[in-house]
């Protein structure tokens, strides 16, 4: 069993029992705000090189900072817009090339929240785009440099919001049915979690053929209902006044009863460090209806466990991108 510091998904874990993180490598989505950025300064703190991918080259460089005046390794930039698989490619060209193909933690944690109805620079949906498929070209290109790694790791955050969701593997985007922010979004992050549980089957079944225990493991997380500064930048992508006015009051709600991002990164952090966790599992909140409260292992949505619906995803996913699944 690889060990991590971790202690185990007990009641009241939190990020003292991270332990230390020297000589990991972490490559963190969406690191200049919110859960990625805190889950940048704590492994930061703990040791880990940390690579903090960025689409905001601004926001980036303000992170960047930040998290060096805590960091025990200085950490580094990479550019990454999820929305364009070019930046997308580039970026997985960049961290293998820096860390001589050799990663130990890829935290798929950025994303767009309720965005109005637009398109990635590739002509995806834009949730869809840049939740998911962005972030599953990525984790394939880097596979190889994640097998290079030490007892490797993809975490893939997901959301409450894939309860509510579907997953139209014949329109995705929106083509041929009414465009609603709340739908769009709740299917991209179901999306992220069929993913991370079909991702998990493959590379067993690869493993299995090799007589041997996969080598890269991929788990899910969420972090319940928590204030990260997303539902404002929802707020403020709606060019309509009404839809924005609305949306606003929904997120200062957010604002007024979220968990805090310190604890709504838990999560993240367990499913990425904690010794006992296993492949396709699915680390949450341990309070009622999983909106707040330190990490457990949680049960993911009958949908998301789907094998038809996570074949199917996985087969569309390498037909838009045009990157080759990997594990094949």
């Amino acid at each position: 069993m690889a060990v991590f510091g971790g202690s185990g998904a007990r009641r009241g874990w939190d990020e003292d029992d991270l332990g230390d993180q020297s000589g990991r490598t972490v490559l963190i989505t969406g690191a200049n705000s919110g859960l990625g950025l805190r889950s940048a300064t704590v492994f930061a703190e703990r040791g880990a090189r940390v690579l903090l991918a960025c689409r905001s080259a601004d926001r980036g460089r303000r992170a960047l900072a930040e998290v060096e005046t805590l960091a025990r390794v200085r950490p580094e930039l990479v550019p990454l817009d999820l929305a364009d698989l070019d930046s997308v490619r580039s970026a997985a060209r960049t961290v293998t090339e820096r860390t001589d193909g050799a990663l130990d933690v890829l935290l798929n944690n950025a994303g767009l929240m309720g965005t109005p109805r637009g398109a990635t620079a590739d002509g995806f949906e834009t949730q869809f785009g840049t939740n998911h498929l962005g972030h599953a070209a990525l984790t394939w290109l880097l596979m190889p440099a994640l097998r290079g790694g030490r007892d490797a790791r993809v975490v893939t955050v997901s959301s409450l919001a894939a309860l509510r969701g579907r997953i139209d593997l014949r329109d995705p985007h929106f083509a041929r049915r009414r465009y609603n922010p709340a739908t769009a979004y709740a299917q991209s992050k179901l999306a992220n979690l069929v993913f991370a549980v079909e991702l998990d089957r493959r590379l067993r079944t690869a493993a299995a053929g090799e007589d041997g225990a996969p080598g890269v493991t991929s788990v899910a997380a969420h972090p319940g209902y928590t204030t990260t500064g997303l539902a404002g930048s929802m707020a403020r992508s709606h060019g309509n006044p009404v839809a924005r006015a609305v949306v606003g009051a929904g997120a200062r709600v957010a604002d007024l009863f979220g968990q805090s991002a310190r604890i709504g990164t838990l999560p993240q952090l367990h499913a990425a460090t904690a010794g006992e966790v296993r492949g396709g599992d699915y680390v949450g909140p341990d309070g009622p209806g999983e909106l707040r409260g330190h990490p457990r292992v949680n049960r993911p949505p009958r949908r998301a466990l789907d094998r038809v619906t996570g074949a199917g995803l996985w087969d569309l996913t390498a037909e838009l991108t045009g990157v080759t699944p990997d594990p094949a």
